[in-house]
């Protein structure tokens, strides 16, 4: 499915509509991520295919050295031959780059990976594992939802493994394609399969929802706004 379709099809649904066309084809356990994975800003907002990433804890122990062999150490040996990111060459306009992490208190995203996948074409990043750097990631707002926040890099803490494979994020199978929304909410995976589905019954409830708070915005004399606009 292209990109340009995804974004017709996915336009204006929250992620609470596309929750509600998975329970209406009777989905009702499945895509829902677990909600320690969360938006790093308000308004962060996505929706696009998924480009699956699997990282593991490592067990490489470091040499001794002095502090600036370490700086060579983690740029020449640690960022290009263990902790890598070939992904990055593959991303597509519209991708979701989605990270299986494990939960070894790291800030595996950043500032910089973040704008690199940014600048590739990617929309934004969902991960089980951490972000940091929140300051310049909020400023720069790619979309980002992690499950936590930390300070440390991933030196002798966690490597690359695979990309383009099956993967488990927030208690959710992710598969290479799928589509995944994230918003306020949350965020959901939905099945390449049941795409075109889901999107009518989640846009039948967003209409509805729409019609009905339109109603009450002009009971109470409220501007009307976006959020009750139907095409």
């Amino acid at each position: 499915m292209e990109y340009a379709e995804i974004e017709k099809l996915f336009d204006g649904l929250r992620v609470s509509d596309v929750r509600d066309g998975m329970d209406w084809i009777g989905l009702f356990s499945k895509g829902s991520m677990h909600r320690d994975i969360r938006p790093l800003f308000e308004g962060a907002r996505l929706a696009g295919p998924a480009l699956t990433v699997r990282l593991t804890a490592s067990q490489r122990q470091a040499p001794f050295m002095t502090p600036d062999e370490y700086t060579a150490w983690a740029r020449d040996y640690w960022y290009k031959e263990v902790h890598i990111e070939p992904y990055a060459e593959e991303i597509t306009k519209g991708d979701v780059v989605v990270i299986e992490a494990p939960d070894q208190g790291v800030g595996q995203l950043g500032s910089w990976n973040t704008l690199n996948f940014h600048l590739k074409g990617a929309q934004g990043v969902v991960s089980s594992g951490g972000v940091r750097d929140v300051d310049e990631c909020r400023i720069q707002k790619v979309p980002v939802f992690a499950q936590y926040i930390n300070q440390t890099m991933t030196q002798g803490r966690i490597e690359y493994l695979e990309h383009n494979v099956a993967i488990t994020v927030g208690n959710q199978l992710v598969k290479p394609g799928d589509i995944v929304v994230g918003d306020g909410d949350g965020v959901i995976v939905v099945p390449l399969e049941h795409v075109e589905d889901v999107v009518k019954y989640a846009r039948q409830e967003s209409d509805n929802d729409k019609r009905g708070r339109r109603r009450m915005y002009e009971q109470l004399g409220w501007s009307l706004d976006d959020t009750v606009q139907i095409d």
